[in-house]
């Protein structure tokens, strides 16, 4: 069987070949057929179902490239994986999802279901709790949410949080004021705030008390007004932190908690407060938990294999 895919210009080809043509290759590879490109337009040869996933592949592909979207290789992977599960439809759902942000990169999109699924509830609901392993875009993704919340004045100020707890939340015998003092345990919450914002923005909104990056014992008996707060690592929190954070939440506000339950740096026989969680607040309305897994991993393609490996490993050590 022999289908064939129409471009109206060059960029569009070269938009979803992918440099040196590596797109192509792994879509050959992937679903079995030969792709033969002509000038501004391509032939897919082979058998029919085959075929039939690959020109569904490139429709969908083709239409997020239109809008102005990027494709790129870690994208084309669940590409992939979406169209071998007959679900193609979703793609453009997906990928045309922006969230605008005051950067170079202008805007951020999901980039698997799950990802669609967690700022579709970010979006929806007051609380969201967002569990997932390593590079499934919890935190990333919430901060683009706060930030174009905040452009959009849709709240006053960010405030991120997160559990010192390598310090043991005693952070008095260390040297410098209280952001000196936290800032190493913080740092992954600057590095998604300086992907998104100009470096002297945010240096004046924090100045100014419009953005604060705090350690989770300094909440305590605050009430958070017109704010989007995000308590990052919350597998770290104990259920007694939990609750105080939870409860600080005022008028106009939302809050997202992310983390990982299967990485709880609280000494042995501790309880995580995300564990807990999850328990006292399942039947609660408004509160959305979502659960990332590998799947939705978007860092480099190894680091999915090297959360199934250990998984696997797990399993069969707890068996």
């Amino acid at each position: 069987m022999e289908k064939n895919i129409q471009f109206q210009n060059n960029q569009e080809a070269q938009a979803l070949f992918g440099k040196y043509d590596e797109n192509i290759k792994l879509i050959e590879d992937s679903l079995g057929v030969k792709i033969v490109g002509r000038g501004e337009a391509v032939t897919i040869i082979g058998e029919d179902p085959e075929v039939e996933k690959a020109v569904s592949l490139f429709t969908e592909l083709l239409a997020v490239v239109r809008k102005g979207g990027i494709v790129r290789k870690h994208e084309l992977l669940f590409a992939l994986r979406t169209v071998k599960e007959g679900k193609s439809s979703q793609l453009r759902e997906i990928y045309l999802d922006r969230i605008e942000v005051s950067s170079k990169r202008h805007y951020i999109t999901p980039q698997t279901k799950g990802q669609k699924e967690y700022i579709d509830a970010i979006r929806k609901y007051d609380i969201v709790f967002c569990i997932g392993p390593a590079g499934t875009g919890k935190t990333y993704l919430a901060m683009a949410m706060a930030v174009n919340a905040l452009q959009n004045q849709d709240v006053s100020r960010i405030i991120l949080v997160r559990p010192a707890v390598e310090a043991g939340e005693s952070l008095g015998y260390l040297p410098g004021d209280i952001y000196e003092k936290v800032s190493p345990y913080l740092r992954p919450l600057y590095d998604a705030l300086y992907d998104m914002m100009e470096v002297e923005k945010i240096e004046r909104y924090m100045e100014r008390g419009i953005i604060e990056v705090v350690p989770l014992a300094y909440m305590r008996g605050r009430t958070l007004n017109d704010s989007f707060i995000i308590l990052d690592e919350a597998q770290n929190s104990t259920p007694e932190q939990m609750k105080m954070f939870l409860t600080r939440l005022g008028f106009d506000s939302k809050a997202v908690i992310t983390g990982d339950i299967t990485q709880s740096d609280l000494p042995l026989g501790k309880e995580s407060g995300l564990i807990q969680a999850q328990y006292v607040l399942k039947d609660i309305e408004g509160i959305r938990f979502v659960v990332l897994t590998g799947e939705d991993v978007v860092r480099h393609e190894l680091v999915q294999e090297i959360i199934k490996a250990y998984a696997r490993f797990e399993s069969s050590r707890n068996q």
